[in-house]
């Protein structure tokens, strides 16, 4: 088959890694730029974008550094009260706008939000990966199955009513926050719903993504996209609302806490079906990393390992994965 053959029969496809900062902090702004983004990227012939895990309103970064685990601690208490006011409500209309603008740039959106959902009664914490359809608004909420070390301080743990795949022209998308990437088996229930495009969302570290991102592509033999934010002192110093702390004295402890906790300093990468990096770990530098995806290199590398296909042996192994939303309560009405 000539080239021109090869050209009809696969599907090239432009993708945007938003490796930014947050406005810390701050949901409102930091939206603002996430719209920002969206409309940079659909600007650049992207029909894909991702930002970082906990993008929005931003990661607990005080946690580690601040004696996060003191029970009963005014400081904690206070930090958690303003990061609950900050997070977003989906049900409030939060994200309304990111998905306007999803729709308007004709752009699917994999974004990271602490999420305080009502369905868990509206005062607790959710890591949450959602995607959004530019044609069908959000279609997926995907809740942390489990909070890595002091995250377990702040984000309840979630459930597997995310855990699905998306059509996004000939690729077939899912994602994943963070740690959860190293479960096997939540990223072979997302195999076996046909994914062929993997999107790893992190709060940016080049040691989380460099190692991960080639092994998942391989074992998958699939994309995988690593998104990752970028987060320095000074953005923490400049992005916490002022407004929002009158009065708080809390401040000294969180802007040291960036530079403690060690650097959030990106490593958004992608790599390729077999495993080689298309994109190597990009540090230190803020803005889209856009790249062109190839379909085809997916089709050639199943040929000799397909891991929900011909390789697998549902005879002998299989999975069972639940996908029930976890809620406070469920109401059975009367019948009428």
């Amino acid at each position: 088959m000539g080239l021109l053959g090869r050209w009809q029969l696969y599907f090239f496809m432009k993708t945007a890694i938003a490796q930014i900062s947050p406005v810390f902090l701050d949901r409102i702004k930091t939206t603002s730029k996430v719209i920002d983004t969206i409309n940079e990227a659909a600007n650049a012939g992207c029909k894909l974008v991702a930002f970082g895990e906990a993008f929005l309103p931003g990661y607990p970064v005080w946690l580690a550094c601040t004696d996060g685990a003191r029970f009963d601690d005014s400081a904690q208490k206070a930090m958690h009260a303003l990061y609950m006011q900050q997070a977003v409500s989906i049900e409030e209309g939060h994200l309304k706008d990111v998905v306007e603008a999803s729709t308007k740039g004709d752009i699917m959106v994999v974004l990271g939000i602490v999420e305080r959902p009502a369905d868990r009664g509206g005062h607790s914490l959710y890591c949450s990966c959602v995607i959004i359809d530019p044609a069908l608004g959000i279609v997926s909420v995907h809740r942390k199955l489990m909070p890595t070390y002091e995250e377990r301080l702040s984000w309840g743990i979630g459930d597997g009513h995310g855990l699905k795949t998306h059509r996004i022209g000939e690729f077939t998308l899912g994602a994943l926050n963070c740690w959860e990437n190293w479960m096997p088996l939540a990223r072979a229930a997302l195999y076996a719903q046909g994914e062929n495009l993997h999107i790893a969302i992190w709060p940016g570290c080049e040691r989380n993504t460099r190692d991960i991102t080639r092994f998942i592509a391989q074992e998958s033999r699939s994309f995988v996209m690593s998104a990752s934010a970028v987060l320095t002192e000074r953005d923490i110093e400049c992005g916490l609302p002022s407004d929002l702390l009158l009065g708080f004295p809390h401040r000294g402890l969180i802007v040291a806490a960036a530079a403690e906790a060690g650097s959030y300093n990106g490593g958004s990468c992608i790599a390729g079906p077999d495993g080689q990096f298309v994109v190597a770990p990009v540090l230190d530098t803020e803005g889209i990393i856009v790249t062109e995806l190839d379909f085809a290199r997916v089709s050639e590398e199943r040929q000799n390992f397909d891991p929900s296909g011909h390789y697998s042996r549902p005879d002998v192994l299989s999975l069972s994965v639940s996908k029930a939303r976890q809620s406070a309560m469920r109401f059975v009405e009367p019948r009428q």
